[in-house]
């Protein structure tokens, strides 16, 4: 391309190459404004016009053989300003980052790609970098250019795909976005920034500069101790929360986040849960998606605050003593026009075939896996939330969806895997990628998979062919026992297996116990309204459920409202009903929850081996009264006996247990204090010497209707397994 060529294609902003044109090359000085009259250059503490070039508006040229930086003073219709000028400036990007990007092993790629205010070469601004291989120019558009993308075209980096620019005086606030043209130099729609860490509040769609570099966290302790925290062996009980409708004021509106550290840390903290689990907080377009369908994998949402102000949430409860998981969503993302959908005009993080790369369930595209950059775009943004932000854990939505090719799609709507099968081999090495990197890379962590089907090894180690996770949702579990909740008592033993039928693979991975927000949302009603009869009965068979879910072998995880019994499906759009709290029976409810809490997380046989089978022993199950009765034990101290009566009729039972001597009644979800009937063993059961069951001793144990009770051996008995 000759000049004037070069220049026209400047001009009208279709030049890929700009820093060839613009900028000084050799002793000439080539500076550009579209809505410029006339430019001086100041060098040397001189002001120098430079020269309007012929039909070129907005061009202007110097030549001075004089090194050195340089500043343009700008005027139009008597007016004039000036400028740092962005072609004067060298790469931010370095050798090393094209190499580790090209390999898509830059585990620091937030680092490098977005928006970072700095200084460079003494004069602040922010450095911007993108990822847009086939565009034909990119372009930084904001507020400061007056979103015009003739103005800041970008630095293209060799062979990477990536483009950067450094502006000077651009600063931590500025809204933009990226504007690309495809590889036939077509305008594409405005691009907010896949590695943007601020992004303008919704309706609005651009990302916003955010600098993470001044944040002076104060949770070393935590950071150093937390490994003792999300251990199998550990107690773990989850407070699932959407924080946009946890509670809301002032008109409807959501807390902020500075808002929830004073009142979510404390509520969940004086409830005994030892972590929460926060439903997306990636920034999304659409409310009711529930940050399920993410715009920006790397902007905690502006809904309730900045990327610090949300910093702030999470070290308020690490100072309280709670673990921090968010929901995360590498499976798929939509395909608003300002996302990732054909990034630079061509399927770039997705499939081009819609038979590999379109979800029909959830109108999403599905992320091109096997694709090195992609990968390494979702790896480095798990590390991100981890290192950045100090989350303790990542809850991995979807994995099902990710596993199979044929998810959700009928024959013929799929394509199968290089070896005829319907495996995703690439989702299924970038889980373990993910997996090993993240365990890898910083201590203490865990990571969780929503993983539906009998995919074998999900929570095992990559080396030996598993997935590489930490704990896995045992939804098997959850259906089951919420379908046998569902039936008239009177049904129930007919359905026994979907009590029992758990505990065949309850020690196959390392489960959690999920009672989580899909159970109440798209018609399926409340925890409460799931629960057969009226008023009392209601309240008794949940609180009996709650009772065996907590001494079942698995850790915890229940949705927030459900701790109350919230009486309605949950409404994102809307508060939980605490006001349910002045009715004895939600208020007993909640009482209920917290002892549960307190009671499993002090009581080592009830966590200690949740992950092994050599801690779970059934000492009794009939079908016909429904009434079970097992027994936990942990590594050393008293084991727990667990009962519970699924009818409302009271019974009572001989039991075999382990040792003799009293067993205290620890725990009884009929107590008086939860709004139950009051009704139990007096506070204990003195053990027979009676070998009953295949144990050495019994007791007789009296079950109220609809009841579950924790009952362990008095200290001076001395354990015994």
């Amino acid at each position: 391309m000759d000049r004037t060529a070069a220049l026209h294609a400047v001009l009208t902003g279709r030049h890929g190459d700009p820093f060839a044109v613009l900028g000084r090359q050799g002793a000439r000085i080539t500076v550009f404004h579209p809505e410029a009259e006339a430019a001086d250059i100041l060098l040397d503490g001189a002001a120098f016009p430079a020269n309007p070039l012929d039909g070129l508006p907005g061009l202007f040229e110097l030549t001075r053989p004089e090194p050195g930086p340089y500043r343009i003073r700008f005027h139009r219709a008597g007016d004039s300003w000036e400028v740092d000028d962005p072609y004067r400036f060298g790469p931010v990007l370095g050798e090393m980052d094209e190499y580790l990007i090209g390999e898509g092993a830059h585990l620091r790629l937030w680092e490098r790609l977005g928006a970072h205010p700095i200084t460079h070469e003494g004069v602040a601004g922010t450095a911007f970098a993108v990822w847009a291989p086939n565009a034909s120019r990119a372009s930084v558009i904001g507020d400061f250019n007056g979103w015009d993308g003739r103005r800041h075209p970008m630095r293209r980096r060799g062979g990477t795909g990536v483009w950067e620019i450094f502006l000077p005086d651009v600063s931590e606030g500025a809204a933009y976005k990226f504007e690309l043209l495809d590889g036939a130099g077509n305008v594409l729609p405005a691009k907010a920034d896949p590695f943007g860490f601020g992004a303008e509040h919704p309706p609005k769609t651009a990302s916003v500069v955010r600098d993470l570099t001044r944040y002076g966290w104060q949770d070393e302790e935590w950071m150093q101790s937390r490994h003792a925290a999300n251990r199998i062996d550990r107690p773990i009980t989850i407070y699932e929360v959407h924080l946009a409708s946890w509670t809301r004021r002032d008109g409807n509106r959501p807390l902020s986040y500075q808002e929830l550290a004073a009142e979510l840390v404390p509520y969940v903290q004086d409830m005994g849960f030892t972590h929460v689990e926060l439903l997306p907080v990636s920034e999304y377009p659409f409310d009711g998606s529930w940050g399920y369908q993410p715009i920006g994998l790397y902007a905690p949402t502006i809904r309730h605050g900045t990327a610090d102000e949300f910093r702030n949430l999470v070290e308020a409860f690490h100072q309280a003593g709670i673990s921090v998981i968010l929901d995360w969503v590498p499976g798929h993302f939509p395909e608003d026009e300002h996302g990732l959908a054909r990034f630079d005009g061509t399927p770039l993080y997705e499939h081009a075939d819609p038979k590999e790369g379109w979800h029909p369930d959830w109108r999403t595209y599905v992320y091109n896996y096997g694709r090195t950059e992609v990968q390494n775009f979702l790896v480095a943004n798990a590390l991100y939330w981890m290192r950045e932000h100090h989350v303790d854990g990542l809850r991995v939505d979807a994995v099902a969806s990710m596993l199979y090719r044929d998810y959700s799609r009928a024959d013929g709507e799929w394509i199968p895997n290089q070896h005829g099968g319907r495996e995703n081999l690439e989702a299924i090495a970038f889980l373990q990628r993910m997996n090993r990197e993240v365990y890898a890379d910083m201590q203490g962590v865990m990571t969780v998979a929503e993983e539906s089907t009998a995919f074998p090894g999900v929570s095992s180690p990559v080396d030996t062919g598993g997935l590489g996770f930490g704990f896995k949702w045992n939804m098997g579990w959850m259906n089951d026992t919420l379908d046998y909740m569902s039936f008239d008592p009177v049904y129930r033993q007919y359905h026994d297996q979907k009590v029992t039928f758990g505990i065949m693979y309850a020690f196959s991975e390392n489960f959690i116990l999920p009672l989580s927000h899909d159970e109440v949302v798209h018609g399926k009603g409340s925890l409460l309204g799931k629960m057969p009869g009226e008023g009392a009965d209601q309240f008794a068979n949940l609180r009996a459920y709650f009772g065996f879910m907590w001494g079942h072998p698995g850790k915890k995880l229940l949705f927030m409202g459900g701790e109350f019994a919230q009486g309605r499906e949950w409404n994102h759009d809307a508060s939980l009903d605490w006001h349910l709290l002045d009715v004895d029976w939600h208020k007993g409810m909640q009482a209920l929850v917290r002892d549960l809490n307190a009671l499993y997380t002090a009581t080592p046989a009830l966590y200690q081996r949740d992950c092994s089978g050599g801690g779970f022993h059934w000492v009794h199950a009939d079908a016909q009264t429904s009434t079970y009765g097992w027994l936990r034990f942990g590594e050393d101290g008293p084991p727990v006996l667990v009962a519970t009566n699924f009818t409302p009729i009271e019974r009572t039972i001989r039991i075999g247990v382990p040792q003799g001597g009293v067993w205290q009644e620890k725990l009884n979800s009929d107590a008086a204090a939860y709004a139950g009937g009051g009704r139990g063993n007096l506070g204990g059961v003195t053990a027979q010497d009676d070998p009953t069951g295949g144990q050495p001793f019994a007791i007789d144990l009296y079950l109220p209707p609809l009841a579950t009770l924790f009952l362990q051996p008095e200290a001076e008995n001395g354990p015994e397994e």
